[in-house]
């Protein structure tokens, strides 16, 4: 029976997993890591570690080119993150882990990757919650409030008795639905709300005097201190609630990091081929057919190193 893998062979591990992310993945250094998982059996119970982050979560994301010296010092702080999660698999609790999102871990409602979810709340009112996503119901006698820690919602808001105002609250401020269907993603540092229906007040976190009314048809961007130039809100923006991802003339890293949303594990898209345009619309509860199709359309491959990890190429 083999032993479970020390911290050398776990540092290992963390290294082979950021030099394989880096983008500059070649032929030589992928049998290297096949050797490297073969010699010993620490190494592949080592990187079944890996595999299990893969399966719930992108870790480190793709970097653009950086210098050598700051390459190296970026380098070094990943595999230091990854080797702290690591050393947590297997324990009692992620909440060790600072990159663990804590409050999306203990929200009272979440959904996991391919998964999304309806909820009717008890003013009447109508949640559909996209893939990963994590929020807090929070009703009393003077609001309607949600919390969103993570993901995206779709928002049906019903008629109120008491005239409670209905407001989603994000990391970046506060949405006031004026009688409306909306729609709210949680971005990295920024928050993207969606207007199917009536209107809804936007208030950026450190400006609240900031408001901002946005008209059905239209969607914009916002951070804590502003919000971005407000756009046509794009026709099949929620095609998620009825499992499809409707694209138009998108550019294929932009969809694949889209389609990353609805699968475990890391998709990545080559730089040589992020700019080849794609349009359509794709089953999100059945990826892998649409990976597989991806070759019969574009001038692309797809390359599994693990299950939980695939690479879109240049055929």
């Amino acid at each position: 029976m083999s032993s479970a893998p020390d911290l050398k062979t776990l540092e290992a591990a963390a290294t082979w997993y950021v030099q394989l992310n880096d983008g500059a993945v070649s032929e030589a250094r992928t049998r290297a890591w096949q050797a490297w998982l073969q010699a010993c059996p620490q190494h592949a119970a080592a990187w079944a570690r890996v595999e299990k982050l893969q399966s719930q979560w992108a870790m480190i994301p793709p970097k653009a080119a950086l210098s050598s010296l700051d390459a190296a010092k970026a380098q070094r702080r990943d595999v230091l993150k990854m080797l702290g999660m690591l050393l947590a698999v297997g324990s009692s609790t992620w909440l060790a882990v600072e990159h663990v999102p804590y409050r999306s871990m203990l929200a009272e409602h979440r959904t996991g990757i391919r998964e999304r979810r309806t909820l009717r709340l008890d003013d009447g009112s109508q949640l559909e919650l996209n893939s990963d996503t994590a929020l807090d119901i929070l009703f009393d006698a003077k609001q309607r409030l949600i919390r969103l820690h993570q993901g995206e919602i779709l928002v049906q808001t019903a008629k109120d008795p008491g005239q409670r105002s209905f407001i989603v609250h994000t990391e970046d401020g506060s949405i006031r639905a004026l009688g409306t269907r909306f729609s709210v993603r949680q971005l990295p540092g920024q928050t993207r709300v969606g207007v199917e229906q009536s209107a809804v007040e936007i208030r950026p976190l450190r400006h609240i005097d900031l408001l901002l009314r946005l008209e059905a048809g239209q969607q914009v961007t916002f951070d804590r201190d502003a919000a971005g130039e407000i756009e046509r809100l794009p026709s099949a923006s929620t095609a998620w609630v009825k499992g499809m991802l409707s694209v138009d003339d998108w550019r294929l890293g932009d969809f694949v990091e889209e389609l990353g949303r609805y699968r475990p594990g890391v998709l990545r898209c080559a730089t040589s081929v992020q700019d080849l345009s794609i349009s359509g619309a794709f089953r999100i509860d059945d990826t892998e057919t649409v990976l597989e199709n991806l070759g019969k359309t574009l001038p692309v491959k797809v390359r599994y190193l693990t299950r939980y990890w695939v690479s879109i190429e240049p055929a």
